[in-house]
């Protein structure tokens, strides 16, 4: 490499060397970056959200099947047809997420020892739901001493099981949506490195031979320009379809569920307040406990459907939140009457308010739930457009970039070749 510095030969071989070397480094390190942060968009898409969605699918289903629990105990002896079906589909979903989830999760992690928690406990749970069963049709008061057991092994194991499994793989999804976001910060030092190597080649070149341009090193500078700004460009883009995916669509839909499943919560907590008659006491012994949990859930629910109002960013979305907050209302009103008619001693009454075939509480829960279950698939269908969207954006692009590169080099090489005749 000495010997050939020497001549002028020879430093413009070892120049076109290094500036060929240059554009294939920016073609190849733009091409791993970029394949990274598509990897990472891909798997938003196909696999952190849909399996963090999965997750609150087994949160909503479990709490779910604790409110049709109540409510079919509440109707006596011979249990509506359709209240037994929908406990029995709820824990048939939850048992099928929890397989799928544990294909996709290892034993270690901790969505791993979530869901074997679940596995472990689920049968438990749906034993004592069929003892309450059993006992509720004979007549048997101790039936409902079955149902409460069963609603504290839910509410104390298996709903913190299930969130503990949905923070985790919600949290896989923000760490992927972390990763897909960061910029290629590698790559493009690197191109901006082979740029310079190529302007400063080219201008070397003019001020030796008076030659304004040599077309190789034109052509590498065009190839590289076009690399960097397809690089920019695309993960600009990408980035912020990703971005908009995320604070209108992820952001949403997690308040969404969380919404839904407080709902749900404090339905069962309302059924247990007439299936307990007044037995189970708040710690303090001042309040029946269950009236005391559906007054949280429904605290927190009003706070929810507020937070999905302000991230709704369009009528699709507002519409199905604003009825839910109509039904929500509702809902506290009609209990407030229920609840009182119970205290005055009508229990029959309070049980035809609460569930009741027409103007019962059931009914505007019924309403919640459709609403925001209405809202969750909108959200849902914004989030796939926009991360779908952000993943296209980065299509092609680690191949445009090798073979781009690759031409680049080889311009580079045909043009200083090309000068490097002339000394023969």
């Amino acid at each position: 490499m000495r010997a050939a510095a020497t001549t002028e030969p020879g430093r413009l071989w070892i120049i076109g060397t290094v500036v060929a070397l240059l554009v294939v480094a920016f073609g190849a390190v733009t091409a791993w970056e970029v394949s990274d942060r598509a990897a990472a968009a891909d798997d938003v898409v196909s696999r952190s959200q849909p399996l963090s969605a999965d997750a609150a699918s087994i949160y909503r289903s479990l709490a779910d099947a604790d409110t049709a629990a109540a409510s079919g105990f509440l109707a006596g002896a011979q249990e509506p047809r359709d209240v037994r079906l929908r406990y029995e589909s709820d824990i048939a979903t939850a048992s099928r997420l929890l397989v799928k989830a544990a294909a996709n999760t290892t034993g270690a992690s901790d969505s791993g020892r979530s869901i074997a928690a679940l596995n472990e406990q689920l049968p438990v749970y749906n034993g004592l739901i069929e003892q309450a069963r059993a006992n509720n049709r004979q007549g048997f008061p101790v039936g409902g001493a079955y149902l409460r057991y069963a609603n504290e092994q839910m509410t104390s194991r298996l709903l913190p099981a299930a969130q503990k499994l949905y923070e985790a793989e919600t949290g896989r999804l923000y760490d992927d949506y972390d990763q897909a976001e960061t910029w290629p910060y590698a790559a493009l030092a690197v191109g901006l490195v082979a740029l310079g190597g190529l302007y400063w080649a080219q201008r070397r070149h003019y001020r030796r031979t008076n030659r304004v341009f040599n077309h190789g090193l034109v052509a590498a500078g065009a190839a590289s320009v076009v690399i960097l700004l397809w690089l920019v460009a695309g993960h600009a883009v990408a980035a912020a379809d990703l971005s908009t995916s995320r604070s209108h669509g992820q952001e949403s839909l997690k308040v969404l569920n969380d919404a839904r499943i407080s709902s749900l919560q404090a339905r069962a907590n309302e059924n247990l307040t007439l299936v307990a008659r007044g037995a189970v006491l708040t710690k303090d012994g001042k309040d029946d406990k269950y009236d005391a949990d559906y007054k949280a859930e429904m605290k927190d629910l009003v706070a929810k459907i507020d937070s999905a109002g302000k991230l709704a960013d369009d009528s699709s979305g507002r519409t199905p939140v604003e009825d839910a907050r109509r039904s929500v209302t509702e809902w506290q009103q009609r209990h407030a009457t229920a609840r009182a008619t119970d205290i005055h001693g009508d229990y029959d009454d309070a049980l035809r308010q609460v569930i009741g075939a027409s103007g019962s509480t059931g009914q505007s829960f019924d309403g919640v739930d459709a609403a925001l279950e209405k809202a969750i698939g909108h959200e849902q269908r914004e989030f796939t457009r926009a991360a779908s969207d952000g993943k296209g954006a980065l299509t092609g692009l680690p191949l445009g970039a090798a073979v781009l590169a690759v031409l680049g080099a080889a311009a580079a090489g045909v043009g200083v070749s090309r000068r490097l005749a002339e000394y023969r």
